[in-house]
């Protein structure tokens, strides 16, 4: 940090102000703690919170003289470099952190206030909170974020950011996300934005590409998952396949759901003809882990399948 924030603030700026006017404002803004609203303020004093407000903005107008100063222009030449480099604008919490961290960013909020180059836009439905310098910075980004929100859509995976192209655009919307893996995609999508023990373990095995027990992915999944919580919680979930003893795969692998018979059902129906004991093994093998002996007893259901003379097996006709 370049400047003594707390200094400017205090000593530079709220010094010679009427002590009523000196700690609203420190009270409102959290200069010296918590920010408190206009009613809290109110009660103390014993006085409305438009009372309140007003006394706010008298102390407010009673800085414009100082911060012609040199030390207040020197802080706020240093906030438009930050927010140049980041395209013009960044938001709010982000640029508050990078500026002043956690202890000083509620003096860097104040700052920012004051400072007549600068432009707060609030929270909406789309968009975080952000501060900017560039009116035309909203739409530039906007641009942008309706480009990789289409690329994103089309391709259905989590990709960098495009390069050459500020981050700060993307962090200011809502729709887009930074996910585990320091990639981005959509919010909606739970390798970004996980929800609960089932997205966790989808993370897991997107992660690992490859069958895990479920203790396994309980381990991956870390925070103390019990294993047989997350056992429950992948056989009711579509998106795992129970493809071996405790062992489960991703759905879109290519893994079919459903037992071994339903398995061999689904391979001699695909092939559309009868077919060898050892090519039927070769295919459910393909699909669960389990021994050969399992896959030839139910091959041996008459209830489901027929062997005809040469020995091929098919699906028994209902």
């Amino acid at each position: 940090m370049q400047f003594s924030f707390q200094t400017v603030c205090h000593s530079n700026l709220l010094k010679d102000l009427p002590e009523r006017q000196r700690d609203i404002l420190d009270r409102r803004f959290g200069l010296a703690g918590e920010k408190q609203t206009l009613e809290s303020i109110g009660r103390n004093y014993d006085i409305t919170r438009e009372r309140v407000r007003q006394i706010e903005e008298d102390g407010l107008r009673g800085l414009r003289e100082k911060l012609e100063s040199p030390i207040c222009q020197n802080v706020f030449q240093y906030f438009i470099k930050t927010l140049e480099n980041a395209g013009s604008l960044r938001r709010e919490d982000l640029l508050l952190k990078e500026l002043g961290g956690e202890k000083f960013k509620n003096h860097v909020l104040f700052l920012l206030t004051l400072g007549q180059s600068f432009q707060r836009s609030g929270e909406t439905e789309e968009f975080y909170p952000f501060w900017t310098i560039d009116k035309n910075a909203l739409n530039i980004a906007k641009k942008h974020i309706a480009a990789f929100t289409s690329v994103l859509g089309k391709q259905k995976k989590a990709l960098p950011l495009p390069l050459n192209v500020p981050s700060a655009y993307f962090e200011i919307s809502k729709a887009i996300l930074k996910g585990p893996e320091g990639l981005y995609g959509l919010k909606e999508w739970p390798e970004i934005n996980p929800r609960g023990v089932k997205d966790k373990a989808y993370l897991v095995l997107k992660k690992t590409q490859k069958p895990l027990h479920f203790t396994q992915v309980a381990r991956g999944i870390g925070e103390n998952a019990l294993p047989q919580t997350v056992h429950n919680e992948l056989i009711r979930d579509q998106r795992f396949v129970l493809v071996g003893r405790g062992l489960y795969a991703l759905q879109e692998w290519g893994y079919a759901p459903g037992v071994v018979r339903e398995v061999i059902a689904n391979v001699l129906q695909a092939s559309n003809k009868p077919m060898p004991k050892e090519k039927i093994i070769q295919e459910v093998l393909k699909q669960r882990q389990v021994k050969e002996n399992t896959i030839l007893l139910n091959l041996q259901d008459k209830r489901y399948f027929i062997k005809d003379a040469e020995g091929e097996y098919q699906v028994r006709k209902a």
